[in-house]
């Protein structure tokens, strides 16, 4: 590296090399100079000493105040921010303590003027002069301590009190032209009890003048309290000294070598780090927010400082590498985009000033290729050690120069903030007094997300900052359970590929992997999905089973005419895992032909009439069917296969002879139920093979999770080539219920289908999320509503719109007051794909208060016996709300043909 780069370096260490005459001189914390780094020293050490020099030449001087003094660019863009939105305290910095002791007030006012007294930045207002902001610095300025007394009311009270006033404080805006941009206020609570507020605005005040402040107030402080002079470096510039100089720097030899640096460093980067969030992104930013604070393990810390040695890193490169590689796996994205703050006080002149010198540094890190964490230290020193080089371009200058194209939603270049305060900000030691941290949340958050830890006396303090229009506080607490538990993972194994680290926390982990999928329940291991029925039938063979316009099969009918099927089928010679196709039109003679190719131990394969006959002839190819069932008058547009082919209406003669007995069969849970095809991922037409076990499992879970009895009255609408007809049919004949066919006509508009379900007395509704979306549509447009016997609905299959779950809550709503019900229908929303039989979970959402703005599709938990996993591109699970794939286990997988290469 450069000697610049090598005195940046120095510097992120908090190593500083000055001249003294023409020696050269350090200054380090206890411990940070290492024999290594003093032999690096020693060795560039006339280079040092000629850089050091040549950078005395532009040191910054005196200017004139008579002349307008202009703002440095950070100051600009504060000032038009206020004009942009003004009366807002949202750059409010406030210092709070809590003062236990004999606190003498008149030494603490003097000590606050004192300090005024010191630093213009204190003594200055902004105003417009030729259409151009400059500073207008006050010669005296008297600063009043505002002394609001709380010792007369009651405990509960006065803390209330306080907090109240504490946060208004914080957060009350100032005039950068008419007032005074600081304040000082006391609120004495007891005889020896009071808080302390220091309130000053951003464009005067940053992170490094707190530290500045707080040192010379204990100094001046103690000074008058013992009645002894005060000791305080003299300044050797002002704030506005500065801010000349940096347009002048910059102007004569920084910007252009600057520039270039960052436009081809940030060539081509992501303009927005998409975090999973509990709610969509506002079109325009908002700025409420939260903050967290968690406590580090200081084994932790000092397990982190042994590997930021090791790596020869300082440990702000090693906790933001933690904090990106908890982004990435957040996110996926492998192009990261991070600001962090820096202190821009580079220079010895201005290091004792208070006033706005930070900078923002924008890091943009590699995390291609799945790296080591080791490796990805080795990417990040190299673009933090960049970036430090080039710190002196403002932050401002660089988002004028990228013309990046603005957007009202986020902030430009990033939204995710990183900072670590190595060095401890100076405690406030006051003579007989007790002084503690007194936090205060004012409500506001700058970024999407920021995380701050600070090296306090106690340990590592991490503070989340969140915009709480966008994450909840349960996700931020357990994003920092993830990035402990990550943290921990890299210390101890820094050499694993940050995809493999683990994230969960020890309960998170146990609810995503245990509870979450505890979904056990027993079911008839034993029993294939007719077997079931037959139980049914013992149990209501009177009862109505099939319906279609007033015929009607009981369930004892349906069951003799299958058996007779199911032996002629046998008679064929149709075993276990044989396939028979059935191509029929939605009669009852379709339920017969399922459940008799199930009883003869066969698995069925579901053909729609309506498809093309080319389409057909694949499925009955592919499937290797021996047998179709059909009825005659479709003959003419099946395609001609050599497929056996008998007519249920034509021959059912011939069939009728056959017994009306269960027959007696060698199927068993693990073979075929039936073959179904799906259009595939390549538009193919693909079969899915469901077992009786995975069909059985599924059949009696939607019974329980649906509540079906006897009493309901069930339609089937969907064509049997559709798994979803499966959901229908199976679920209301094994509970006994009616399974009532729809007709052609039912369809024919949505009058008719609800027209229908009043005359049909229908209790449950099977319709896809399409058909639901039209019939909620027309509920909200006409004086329609559904029966008052329909007490479920079940949709899946695509996504469903928020708004038009809204309406159909309304029409709900209006259904329940106009026949004067207590509750709506139940709307149960199923999800799964075919291959895991028909659904794999459900979710309710006739209670959900949804949001015009959701975009999450709920889709709810796990069928019994079956386990859903949402795992990354590397096969880990997710935390909880974070994007991943979603993998399906347990009972309904379906068959899987294994290939072996020969």
């Amino acid at each position: 590296m450069n000697t610049y780069e090598f005195l940046s370096h120095l510097r992120s260490l908090d190593v500083k090399l000055f001249l003294d005459g023409e020696r050269l001189k350090c200054k380090a914390p206890k411990g940070i100079l290492t024999p290594q780094l003093q032999a690096q020293i020693a060795e560039r050490k006339a280079e040092i000493l000629a850089f050091l020099h040549k950078d005395a030449l532009s040191a910054i001087k005196p200017v004139s105040r008579t002349e307008n003094l202009p703002l440095s660019f950070a100051q600009a863009r504060l000032w038009f921010l206020d004009k942009l939105q003004p009366n807002s305290g949202f750059y409010n910095i406030h210092i709070v303590w809590r003062f236990s002791g004999q606190l003498s007030i008149d030494a603490l006012q003097s000590s606050l003027n004192e300090i005024i007294c010191r630093h213009e930045a204190l003594r200055t207002n902004f105003v417009t002069q030729e259409n151009q902001p400059v500073q207008i610095i006050a010669a005296t300025l008297s600063l009043p301590l505002e002394i609001a007394n709380l010792r007369h009311l009651s405990p509960e009270e006065r803390e209330v009190e306080m907090q109240r006033l504490v946060t208004d404080e914080a957060v009350r805006p100032f005039d950068l032209e008419q007032e005074a941009l600081v304040r000082a206020t006391l609120l004495q609570l007891g005889l020896t009890e009071y808080v302390f507020v220091l309130t000053a605005h951003h464009i005067i005040f940053d992170g490094w003048s707190v530290g500045v402040f707080v040192q010379e107030l204990a100094t001046l402080y103690t000074a008058f309290w013992t009645n002894k002079p005060a000791i305080l470096p003299e300044l050797p510039v002002q704030y506005a000294d500065f801010a000349v100089w940096q347009r002048q720097w910059l102007e004569q030899e920084g910007l252009a070598e600057q520039l270039s640096y960052w436009q081809q460093q940030l060539e081509g980067a992501p303009t927005l780090l998409e975090l999973p969030t509990d709610r969509p992104r506002p079109a325009i930013q908002t700025n409420r927010g939260k903050h967290q604070q968690f406590t580090l393990l200081r084994s932790q810390g000092d397990a982190m400082d042994s590997l930021s040695k090791r790596a020869g890193v300082t440990p702000f490169m090693a906790f933001f590498a933690v904090f990106v590689t908890l982004l990435y796996r957040y996110t996926g994205e492998k192009d990261i985009v991070v600001g962090t703050p820096i202190a821009g006080r580079n220079r010895s002149e201005i290091e004792g000033i208070i006033g706005l010198f930070v900078n923002t540094l924008v890091l943009r890190t590699d995390l291609s290729g799945d790296p080591s964490f080791e490796q990805l230290l080795i990417r990040v020193r190299e673009v933090s050690l960049q970036a430090y080089t080039h710190q002196d371009l403002p932050f401002e200058k660089l988002v004028d120069a990228l013309q990046i194209k603005r957007s009202l939603s986020h902030l430009p270049l990033f939204q995710v903030m990183f900072d670590l305060q190595n060095v401890p900000i100076p405690s406030l030691d006051l003579p007989e007094i007790n002084v503690s941290s007194f936090p205060v949340e004012t409500g506001t958050a700058k970024f999407d997300l920021a995380l701050s830890i600070e090296n306090t006396s106690s340990g590592l303090i991490a503070e989340w900052e969140y915009n709480s229009d966008l994450f909840d506080d349960a996700t931020i607490a357990r994003m920092a359970g993830n990035f402990q538990t990550l943290l921990t993972a890299i210390v101890t194994n820094p050499e694993q590929p940050i995809s493999q680290l683990p994230l969960l926390t020890e309960i998170e982990q146990h609810q995503l992997l245990i509870e979450w999928n505890n979904t056990k329940k027993d079911y008839p291991l034993d029993k294939c999905i007719h077997q079931l029925f037959e139980s049914q039938v013992k149990r209501n063979p009177d009862a109505v089973a099939v319906e279609l316009a007033g015929e009607k099969l009981t369930y004892q009918e349906l069951n003799q005419r299958a058996n007779q099927l199911a032996h002629h089928l046998i008679n064929l010679g149709v075993n276990a895992d044989v396939l028979v196709g059935i191509c029929v039109e939605r009669t009852p003679l379709m339920v017969i032909g399922l459940l008799a190719i199930l009883k003869a131990g066969s698995g069925y394969v579901p053909l729609d009439p309506a498809y093309p006959r080319e389409r057909l002839a694949y499925m009955l190819d592919d499937s290797q069917a021996q047998i179709l069932l059909t009825q005659q008058q479709l003959i003419d547009s099946l395609p001609s296969t050599g497929t056996k082919v008998i007519c249920l209406d034509s021959d059912w003669e011939l069939i009728s002879k056959q017994s009306q007995k269960n027959p007696e069969t060698e199927v068993k849970p693990h073979n075929l139920a039936y073959v179904i095809y799906t259009s595939g991922s390549t538009g193919k037409p693909k079969g899915v093979m469901i077992e009786h076990r995975s069909l059985v499992n599924f059949t009696l879970s939607v019974a329980d999770k649906y509540k079906i009895s006897n009493t309901d009255r069930i339609l089937q609408a969907a064509s049997i080539s559709f798994d979803a007809a499966a959901e229908e049919i199976y679920p209301c004949l094994l509970s006994g219920a009616t399974l009532v066919l729809r007709t052609a006509e039912m369809l024919g508009s949505i009058s008719t289908f609800v027209e229908k379900c009043w005359e049909w007395n229908l209790t449950v509704l099977m319709v896809g999320t399409a058909y639901w979306h039209q019939l909620t549509s027309e509920l909200a447009t006409t004086n329609d509503t559904l029966p008052t016997s329909v007490r479920l609905i079940s949709t899946g299959g695509e996504k469903w719109l928020p708004e038009k779950l809204k309406l159909w809550q309304k029409c709900m709503d209006k259904r329940s007051l106009v026949h004067n019900l207590k509750s709506p229908p139940m709307l149960m929303n199923g999800y799964g794909p075919t291959e895991a039989t028909v659904l794999s979970t459900v979710y309710d959402l006739s209670q959900l208060v949804v949001e015009d703005t959701q975009t999450r599709q709920l889709i709810g938990k796990a069928f019994d016996n079956v386990q859903i996993y949402i795992l990354d591109s590397y096969l880990q699970p997710v935390p909880i709300g974070v994007p991943g794939e979603l993998h399906i286990g347990g009972v309904g997988l379906a068959r899987v043909i294994s290939t072996v290469q020969i």
